[in-house]
């Protein structure tokens, strides 16, 4: 018998001061049998890191095709193909040609580094792409912070994000390994 997803619901209050984004956002989220605390809380973090009227949590693990996140405009057509994790280089690349941008949201402390430094020439001319890599330190920290009804703030400024549950709080600073061509893009941008 196959292992059903595990349902979480969070309500998330973000204040991103770089883009100048305010807003609340109640998510349900089908946490895979497959997928861990961290994992998705990493999940929860690109949400907030790129937060806006039309992004939304895809199938994901459960589709092949699918990114963790995605923003689509009306037409249906993929504006963001966000991913988290360690994807596949063919998935990227194949991304990069589905959407206008890809991002990309590492963890995992060195083994993300030995993913990046085997996928990096690779990806070199994928300029519709940025990899972001989130400290091991942080995702765990904020694995912690999963529950099954989660209240969690973020605060997004000057390049780094604060994410409390009112009780606990987790400083995050992610590190832009690759920007968007000719851009001088930060985590969330």
């Amino acid at each position: 018998m196959a292992l059903k997803s595990t349902i979480f619901k969070a309500e998330l209050q973000i204040a991103d001061m770089e883009r100048g984004y305010y807003a609340d956002h109640a998510l349900t989220i089908a946490r895979h049998p497959s997928e861990n605390d961290e994992r998705m809380m990493a999940r929860l973090l690109a949400f907030a890191l790129n937060a806006g009227e039309f992004l939304e949590f895809s199938r994901g693990l459960s589709a092949d095709d699918e990114p963790a996140l995605w923003t689509k405009d009306l037409t249906g057509e993929i504006q963001m193909w966000i991913e988290v994790g360690l994807p596949d280089e063919k998935i990227v690349r194949r991304a990069g040609g589905r959407s206008r941008a890809v991002k990309v949201y590492c963890y995992g402390g060195h083994g993300a580094q030995l993913w990046w430094k085997s996928v990096s020439d690779k990806l070199a001319r994928q300029d519709n792409l940025s990899v972001i890599d989130l400290p091991q330190e942080a995702t765990r920290a904020m694995a912690k912070l999963a529950q099954r009804t989660m209240r969690l703030q973020f605060t997004i400024q000057e390049g780094e994000v604060w994410v409390t549950d009112g009780v606990e709080s987790v400083q995050v600073q992610p590190v832009v390994w690759k920007a968007f061509a000719g851009t001088s893009a930060g985590p969330g941008k």
